[in-house]
């Protein structure tokens, strides 16, 4: 009923930048937020971002100041600018959508961060 599609990932050198957006479709209802998530191989997947419908932000402690998300005007799809990437953000990141109908999740794309 919902499809998360995310695209942006690749290799980046430490210190540069990527921008990752998702694009949802099909039967979205009352969207609470919509957020970027990560994991590395063995490693449990965790928050990076998230965005309310309300428009409040949250950030993993390690990537504020570095990490920008965004909501895009019609509001079934959402971004996130990755600047002064590490080696240690180097994991699939996945797009979320949660509402009071589901928790939705993307198949995710790889970001790697290496010199």
């Amino acid at each position: 009923q919902v499809q998360l599609v995310e695209s942006g990932g690749g290799l980046v050198r430490p210190g540069g930048s990527l921008r990752l957006s998702c694009s949802a479709s099909g039967n979205i209802f009352s969207i609470s937020r919509m957020g970027w998530y990560r994991q590395a191989p063995g490693k449990q997947r965790e928050l990076v971002a998230a965005i309310t419908s309300e428009g409040s932000t949250n950030f993993a402690d390690s990537v504020k100041g570095r990490f920008t998300i965004s909501r895009g005007s019609a509001k079934n799809t959402v971004s996130l600018q990755m600047n002064s990437l590490k080696p240690e953000d180097t994991a699939v990141y996945y797009c979320n959508l949660y509402s009071r109908y589901g928790n939705y999740w993307g198949q995710g794309t790889q970001v790697t961060v290496s010199s």
